[in-house]
């Protein structure tokens, strides 16, 4: 999900909707929700079925290559660029592969010069699989995992904290929650003065920081109340953004 393919037809946003529950503006399918914060994802929001696991960087692998010992119970870990290296093998790309396709690499650069008919298993150990994105005006945008609980604040921490010029009352959180699309924003100096808690993100978040996305999605509210002091958060039922 790209933030900034947004459709931006629910700019006419009326104030006081915030309190009422209705529709914001003239977008049709579009609602600012009565609640303090996003809601938290479900556990089907955050697993992925029948959704192959693609190798990335600093994954965790065990392999095996059966009847081998000196081949066997490798514990590797892909480095920066996803790449492993595998004794007799040399350097693998990794990155972008499924663990099996991994596997089928490893025995085709082992077949017939080292080993006649090599059977390999490549387990994941430990993934960075649950991942938030964090983009806009922070030091270093990017996909980040999730460890234990996470705050919008540790987020932004996490990608080297907001750039010099950025807009700290501008931060968007876009979540997927039971197939329905929100849009939550938030004020980091009001979360740092106490006006309401750090919100917890979740995998799969995207955090947008002191970006135009921000004022476009929420223009009428914030020019009608220019100090935000709690959440705003829209929900879109027509899967608008």
């Amino acid at each position: 999900m790209d933030p900034r393919k947004f459709s931006v037809t629910l700019l006419a946003v009326c104030l006081a909707a915030c309190a009422s529950n209705q529709p914001v503006g003239l977008a049709p399918g579009m609602n600012v929700v009565n609640t303090e914060g996003l809601p938290e994802p479900t556990r089907e929001d955050l697993k992925t079925a029948g959704r192959p696991y693609l190798i990335g960087p600093f994954d965790k692998l065990n392999i095996d290559v059966f009847g081998v010992e000196d081949l066997s119970r490798k514990e590797i870990q892909t480095d920066a660029s996803g790449r492993i290296s595998f004794p007799l093998v040399g350097v693998v790309e990794a990155a972008g592969l499924t663990p099996g396709e991994l596997a089928t690499a490893i025995e085709g650069k082992l077949r017939g010069r080292y080993v006649r008919n090599p059977q390999v298993t490549v387990n994941l150990d430990e993934t960075v699989s649950q991942v938030i994105t964090v983009d806009g005006q922070v030091t270093k945008p990017g996909l980040y995992p999730v460890i234990g609980q996470m705050t919008l604040m540790r987020a932004i921490a996490t990608a080297g904290g907001a750039s010099e010029f950025a807009k700290l009352d501008d931060v968007v959180i876009f979540r997927t929650v039971a197939g329905k699309k929100y849009a939550g924003l938030y004020n980091l100096k009001a979360i740092r003065r106490g006006n309401y808690p750090d919100p917890e993100v979740f995998s799969s978040d995207v955090v947008v920081v002191g970006d135009s996305t921000a004022r476009r999605l929420f223009k009428d509210i914030l020019q009608a109340s220019p100090l935000l002091t709690t959440p705003i958060v829209v929900l879109a039922q027509q899967g608008r953004f």
